[in-house]
């Protein structure tokens, strides 16, 4: 099994200059294979559609709490209704100011294991899948290489009895 066995091919990506509200838009309609479910996290590509990064759920949490916050005791200094105000002026801010730069990616050759490996290792939950010419043709997910892993799992379970 090859990543390019278990990738979904990528349909949507995310720009630079894209604002989180377009991101966020994009996010919660991408398509995961055929269908329109939401993902995650978006590979962010440049005007030659080389990857420059990957803008996450986590990587948009961040950007709506001030790094400040962590120094203090949030009890002392938040208000209700604080997470909303910082999300609105969040919304305007670019993409790229935001999302990850370091990116773990995989060749659509790599075998599952050395996928796995990358994941673990780098506790990412989805790497894009490069071909050849370092082109993203798609995003290797860990929920599919789960469902993959456990359906081995189940197939050897029920053949062993």
């Amino acid at each position: 099994m090859k990543a390019n066995d278990l990738m979904i091919p990528l349909h949507e990506y995310l720009k630079p200059d894209d604002t989180l509200r377009e991101a966020v838009k994009l996010l919660r309609i991408a398509k995961r294979g055929e269908e329109a479910v939401g993902v995650k996290g978006l590979p962010v590509l440049d005007e030659k559609e080389k990857l420059i990064g990957m803008l996450s759920m986590g990587d948009i949490l961040k950007s709506v709490y001030p790094s400040y916050m962590s120094l203090m005791n949030l009890g002392d200094f938040t208000w209700d209704g604080m997470a909303e105000e910082f999300a609105k002026k969040a919304a305007e801010k670019k993409v790229k100011d935001v999302m990850t730069r370091k990116v773990i990616t995989v060749r659509d050759n790599a075998s599952l294991m050395e996928c796995i490996d990358h994941m673990l290792k780098n506790n990412v939950k989805r790497v894009p899948v490069l071909n050849k010419e370092n082109r993203v043709v798609g995003m290797l997910y860990e929920r599919d290489i789960f469902n993959f892993i456990t359906k081995e799992m189940l197939d050897e379970a029920e053949g062993s009895r």
